[in-house]
C-alpha cells in the first residue's frame, strides 16, 4: 500500500513504542518520514530523516520542523505522540511533576501544532494528536496524567473547529493499555498483566501497531471528511459501564453446585 507516497509527515516520540511504530507505518506506505525524540532511535525507517527535538522547548520545535520542510519542501501531516506518564497521589505529587507531565503531554502538542499549521495549510494535510483512555475517564493516582490527556481530547476538538477552514484536519487517538516501554513499569508483573488482558473484552493487550494503523487511517485521504474525531483504540475496554459480569458469575456458581 502506498497511500502517503510522496507526503511528507513528522512523529514525535518516535524513537520507541507508538511513535516508533507509527514511523515505520508510514515509511511503509511511502512517507518520506521525520522521526524526532529526545534521543536518537537504533534504527530508522527506510528513507527516513532523525531530527533531535524537546517538545517542551519552543525554539527546538520550530527548529525541527523548518528544518524538515527545508529538507522535504513541505509537511503534510504531524503525529504528535510524544508523552510521559506519572503516577502519584495528588497529596504527594510535586508541582514540578504535574508541570512537567502538562509540559510534555500538552504544551508539546500545542506547540508542535502551533508551528505546523502555517506549513499544513498549502498542503491541506492534517495533525493526529496521541491522547488516552486515561483522557476520557480517572484512573487511581493518576490525575496530573488523565488531566493532561484529557486537555488533548479537548485541543483537538477544538483545533479542528479553527483549522477547519484552513483546510486542514486535527483529529486524536486514545489508546488503551499498550505494550510499549512507557507500559512496562505495571504490566512486568504478571499478576497485573492477567487482570489487564481479563479487563479487555478482546482479551489481549494492545500492540503499538494496533495504533499505528488507526494513526495512519486518520492522517489517509481515506479519512478526509472526518475532523475533530477522537478514535479510541482500546480492544473495547471504554465499552465496559464496569459492572461485573453477573451473567457469567451465576453460570460459574451453577456449574459449582452441580458439581
Amino acid at each position: 500500500m502506498t497511500r502517503f507516497s510522496g507526503k511528507v509527515v513528522i512523529v514525535t516520540g518516535a524513537a520507541s513504542g507508538i511513535g516508533a511504530a507509527t514511523a515505520a507505518r508510514f515509511a511503509a506506505e511511502g512517507a518520506l518520514v521525520t522521526v524526532s525524540d529526545l534521543n536518537e532511535p537504533a534504527s530508522l525507517p527506510g528513507g527516513s530523516l532523525f531530527l533531535r527535538a524537546d517538545v517542551t522547548d519552543e525554539a527546538q520545535v520550530q527548529a525541527m520542523i523548518a528544518e524538515t520542510v527545508n529538507r522535504r519542501g513541505k509537511l503534510d501531516c504531524i503525529v504528535n505522540n510524544a508523552g510521559i506518564g506519572t503516577a502519584l497521589p495528588t497529596a504527594s505529587l510535586p508541582l514540578e511533576s504535574w508541570e512537567r507531565t502538562f509540559a510534555v503531554n500538552s504544551t508539546g502538542v500545542f506547540l508542535c501544532s502551533k508551528a505546523a499549521i502555517p506549513h499544513l495549510e498549502p498542503t491541506r494535510g492534517n495533525i493526529v494528536n496521541v491522547a488516552s483512555i486515561s483522557g476520557l475517564a480517572g484512573d487511581f493516582q493518576m490525575t496530573a496524567y488523565n488531566a493532561s490527556k484529557g486537555a488533548v481530547v479537548n485541543f483537538t476538538r477544538a483545533l479542528a473547529m479553527e483549522c477547519g477552514e484552513l483546510g486542514v484536519r486535527v483529529n486524536s487517538v486514545c489508546p488503551g493499555v499498550i505494550v510499549t516501554p512507557l507500559a512496562a513499569g505495571i504490566l512486568e508483573n504478571a499478576q497485573v498483566r492477567e487482570d489487564w488482558e481479563q479487563r479487555v473484552p478482546l482479551h489481549r493487550l494492545g500492540q503499538p501497531e494496533d495504533v499505528a494503523g488507526a494513526i495512519a487511517f486518520l492522517a489517509s485521504d481515506d479519512a478526509s471528511y472526518i475532523n475533530g474525531h477522537n478514535l479510541v483504540v482500546d480492544g473495547g475496554i471504554t465499552a465496559h459501564t464496569g459492572q461485573p459480569n453477573v451473567f457469567n458469575a451465576r453460570m460459574l456458581r451453577a456449574q459449582g453446585h452441580a458439581g
